[in-house]
């Protein structure tokens, strides 16, 4: 017979080892499904100089090392699944999963978001050598030196303009001749000075792959066929996020962009009104900080939340 859990956790990033530890204290003994990319974003993401408590910061594999570490020694359960399929209309909830089915009494979703790539063989080799999808994270690492930024809607013109405090010059390259972007972000970025706009322009290539740093990119004008070599030491996608909750479809509330909607932060509803003993935390329902300390934060609440559920009723 299939063990009912106390909490399940979606998601193995800042805020699902969050909520682990939280749990795991509260002797919740949580289960964490660590899902198809163990770590998230931290995984792939090299000095983190913004975690507080870090002085001399920290690389984001050894802080989310760290994290499961620290969940493990409470008690927390580690599995490497993902999530398939889930019933949210039974109670326990029933989980069907790649490793089988899981029942449980809470769950606190921190599936994450995943950050739109170009899905070019060197631009994933230089992921978090020189390549970034977070402006805010690594800005600081490219100061005084050039940069590119891809993408023609608002997040790219947000990323372009924040990167303009750290860079000597940054070419915003868009594949379209039109923007998709705002009418007052793009008045605001194309009013820089230090932003240069190429349009019908795409990356066919991110050299420096041998030197393990970015050394510039091959570019083609998608209208003429011509190429060219952009000369910088970053890239930086402003392309968007792709929220992992598709599965959650129809169970709980989602946004017109797919991110889980909360009430009171972690609090998920469906039709509005709330889905008892159903959490949502970090990327899966953030779409405007997406930082690894409000990740943790709202790990945090989630976990305080699925404990004042059980304890309500009875566990």
């Amino acid at each position: 017979m299939t063990e009912t859990r106390d909490t399940v956790i979606l998601g193995s990033g800042c805020a699902g080892l969050t909520a682990a530890i939280y749990s795991a204290r509260a002797n919740l003994k949580p289960l964490v499904l660590e899902g198809h990319e163990p770590g998230g974003q931290l995984s792939i993401t090299s000095l983190v100089e913004n975690f507080p408590g870090w002085p001399e910061g920290i690389q984001g594999p050894e802080l989310i090392d760290n994290m499961k570490k620290q969940a493990a020694r409470f008690g927390a359960d580690f599995q490497l699944a993902h999530l398939n399929r889930v019933e949210l209309g039974v109670h326990p909830f029933r989980l069907h999963t790649s490793a089988g089915e899981v029942l449980t009494r809470t769950l606190i979703i921190a599936s994450g978001a995943s950050a739109r790539w170009l899905g070019i063989p060197s631009e994933q080799a230089l992921i978090g050598h020189g390549v970034s999808s977070c402006a805010t994270c690594d800005g600081f690492f490219f100061r005084d030196k050039p940069i590119a930024v891809v993408g023609g809607g608002d997040s790219a013109m947000e990323e372009a303009l924040f990167l303009t405090r750290f860079a000597s010059k940054v070419t915003l390259l868009h594949r379209r001749p039109a923007f998709r972007a705002s009418k007052i972000m793009l008045e605001r970025a194309m009013a820089h000075p230090n932003i240069e706009f190429r349009t019908n322009t795409v990356v066919d290539e991110v050299l420096g792959v041998e030197e393990k740093e970015v050394k510039g990119l091959k570019l083609r004008d998608v209208v003429t066929g011509a190429s060219s070599t952009l000369h910088v030491d970053g890239m930086f996608l402003g392309i968007g996020h792709e929220p992992n909750a598709k599965m959650f479809a129809g169970q709980i509330d989602l946004d017109d962009e797919g991110y889980v909607l909360t009430q009171g932060n972690v609090i998920t509803t469906r039709k509005g009104i709330v889905v008892p003993g159903v959490y949502a935390c970090g990327d899966v329902q953030d779409r405007r900080y997406r930082q690894a300390i409000t990740a943790a934060g709202t790990g945090c609440m989630a976990a305080l939340e699925a404990e004042k559920y059980l304890e309500e009723h009875g566990r």
